[in-house]
């Protein structure tokens, strides 16, 4: 079986082609400026290692879906001979509240249940339903999978994931701790358990996604049982430009001091995290090089970073009452060796020590140090294959 996986944005659609006997990519691209002027499709064919860009007009994301098939079904670039070889389409979906658990077959109850949810994602999840109606117009009879970034935390229990608000605030505005990035949480949980020859109900771990956006999750027995991302993706520890957890009353102190919420909202979303602290980026590598030729603020926003991480393990641990693995992936993750080290010392007391030499490894590695306690790995994520495997189950089961 081959399956197409589509994670469509408000002017952007990323996809890959996956191989399932095989779980490699086929082809990946991205189609950008969707419905603006000077839209591309940028294609890369991954058996010939060629990259090519076809600059064409794309109205909306039917255009887009419809230049990815004739991308795909090319004589020169492509890699499938036609359309019919595809056998499905994994749409990813960052938003599923309370409705789905799991991944599902689209259907029409399904796409009703995506609208309802849109007031949570305003921003995300309108172009995935854009993206899943466009496929089904061009592809009607290959079925359709809805994976969702919030579905593997919905094991999340009641003490875990609500809050201290009026209880109606819940009833009725839906307001809970719904955790993100479950996909890839949800991906390199069931990989360590299988690099460690342990089954997942076997195992408490905690898993670290850390990027430009960062999350860390408690795994235990294979379940999401709480997560640092809360109602939004803003919550939990210091990323790229968001703030993560803070006073909630710093909102209303800057609303009452002449800040629209507009204003705030972008501070917090766009401005802050160790961007806003440093003053020199968001971007990892550049603090590590400026803290290094002594900018202050820079070395302040990787100190911040690494401590609420830390702090977010041991929280973890208490709360699962043990820990088997500690599991980091994503950009930061899965590159930046300073910043693990950075993390988990300290954590001695708790098993956790990892070894310096193997800690500037890449790719899936055990980096823990001789007679460690509790397993340190670094797993590359792999989001798209989840949801191509999600896609795979579905359809089949």
């Amino acid at each position: 079986m081959k399956i197409l996986v589509i994670n469509a944005g408000s002017s952007s659609l990323k996809y890959q082609l996956i191989d399932m006997d095989s779980k490699s990519v086929m082809a990946k691209g991205l189609c950008e400026r969707i419905g603006i002027e000077g839209s591309n499709l940028s294609h890369t064919n991954i058996a010939k290692d060629e990259k090519t860009v076809i600059e064409k007009p794309m109205k909306d994301h039917g255009d887009a879906i419809q230049m990815v098939i004739d991308a795909l079904v090319d004589e020169k670039i492509g890699v499938i001979s036609s359309m019919d070889e595809i056998g499905a389409v994994g749409h990813r979906v960052v938003h599923g509240a309370e409705e789905f658990a799991t991944s599902c077959l689209v259907t029409e109850a399904v796409m009703k249940a995506l609208e309802k949810c849109t007031p949570l994602a305003p921003l995300h999840n309108p172009p995935n339903i854009i993206g899943i109606e466009a496929c089904k117009k061009i592809m009607p009879n290959v079925p359709m999978v809805a994976v969702f970034d919030t579905a593997f935390h919905q094991t999340m229990p009641p003490k875990a994931y609500m809050y201290a608000l009026p209880y109606e605030l819940y009833e009725n505005d839906r307001i809970r701790k719904y955790g993100f990035h479950g996909t890839s949480h949800k991906y390199v949980s069931q990989q360590a358990a299988e690099f460690l020859g342990k089954k997942p109900e076997e195992l408490k771990i905690v898993t670290c996604h850390l990027g430009n956006g960062s999350s860390i999750t408690a795994v235990d027995g294979g379940k999401s049982v709480d997560t640092s991302m809360g109602f939004t993706p803003l919550d939990g520890v210091p990323m790229g430009t968001r703030t993560g957890s803070m006073d909630p009353a710093v909102v209303t102190y800057l609303i009452e001091h002449g800040r629209s919420a507009e204003e705030v909202d972008r501070l917090m979303n766009k401005d802050s995290g160790v961007a806003g602290i440093s003053g020199v980026s968001s971007d990892f590598r550049d603090l590590s090089a400026a803290a290094k030729d002594g900018n202050e603020r820079a070395k302040l926003a990787l100190d911040m970073f690494a401590y609420q991480v830390k702090k977010c393990i041991g929280e973890y641990a208490a709360a699962m009452g043990g820990l088997d693995a500690v599991v980091f992936t994503a950009g930061v993750g899965e590159n930046d060796a300073e910043t693990r080290k950075a993390i988990v010392d300290g954590l001695e007391f708790m098993g956790v020590k990892i070894d310096d030499a193997k800690n500037n490894a890449r790719g899936t590695v055990d980096i823990s140090a001789d007679g460690a306690a509790v397993k340190t790995l670094v797993i590359p994520t792999n989001e798209e294959l989840m949801i191509a495997i999600d896609t795979q189950r579905i359809i089949e089961g």
